[in-house]
């Protein structure tokens, strides 16, 4: 246990170091939720009630949003795509450290930092804006909505780790991680509601990946989902989590048979 610790030590060191870079992310960070919730504050001044939400849910969806996805979204394992590449993976394979373990240190440092000032953002723009939101009053609801947010933080690790494990086949990472960043931003409700869409869409959504990530525990939040609909909703996400924790495990002992690193 040590061991992590003193990674998760040496990554804050790292934020110190790079104060500037972590700066201009909080700085996108804001100015996208200050774009999304003007927005959509303009869309109310002329109506009460807009796809079947009140203004206070909307605020309050898009609101908690922010301070969700900083917890899921916020990942260090993107680094592994360039140690594989430039043959660095070696340095933590050699040592007595699971590295699936040290990117789990690395990224706990990396979510408490970020949660801790989108929650700071988000009090300063209810100050500034005053907005009304909805909290919550049943404690079993906020029991399951932690429960689904821990659900979403593993399988976006997940889902992030198999980008980064391509690297192995690969030289070009980057690219497919953005534009699977902008996707999955759209279709796990960082922008809007799911349910807005037409339910043909909504209905092939529900059974992918994505609406468990920010959606799914958002809408519990609220209280929007029946007891039914949150059984469904755990399974469905539990499944995908099994397989991508197996499909991750395979693709790692594969590409590692790969993987060369001559020089190092």
């Amino acid at each position: 246990m040590q061991k992590y610790i003193q990674v998760v030590k040496n990554t804050f060191a790292e934020y110190t170091a790079y104060r500037l870079n972590f700066l201009l992310w909080r700085v996108r960070m804001v100015v996208r939720l200050i774009v999304i919730y003007t927005l959509w504050q303009a869309f109310f001044s002329s109506q009460k009630v807009i796809f079947g939400y009140s203004e206070s849910q909307i605020l309050t969806y898009i609101l908690i949003s922010e301070i969700v996805a900083n917890f899921v979204y916020s990942t260090r394992t993107q680094d592994l795509g360039s140690e594989i590449q430039q043959g660095n993976l070696t340095n933590y394979l050699l040592r007595p450290l699971n590295y699936f373990g040290f990117l789990l240190s690395r990224d706990i440092l990396d979510k408490s930092l970020n949660v801790f000032f989108s929650i700071i953002e988000v009090i300063l723009l209810f100050i500034f804006f005053k907005p009304q939101i909805i909290l919550v009053q049943n404690f079993g609801h906020l029991l399951l909505f932690m429960t689904a947010v821990f659900i979403g933080v593993s399988l976006y690790f997940c889902i992030s780790l198999t980008l980064s494990l391509f690297s192995f086949w690969t030289q070009e990472s980057w690219a497919p991680r953005f534009l699977f960043f902008i996707i999955s931003d759209f279709l796990s409700g960082g922008l809007f509601p799911l349910d807005i869409l037409p339910k043909a869409i909504f209905n092939i959504l529900n059974v992918l990946p994505f609406p468990y990530l920010l959606y799914f525990p958002l809408k519990i939040y609220l209280g929007q989902l029946t007891s039914q609909n949150i059984i469904q909703g755990m399974i469905i996400s539990l499944l995908w989590l099994f397989m991508l924790i197996f499909i991750v495990k395979k693709v790692w002992a594969k590409g590692l048979r790969l993987y060369t690193a001559e020089g190092r």
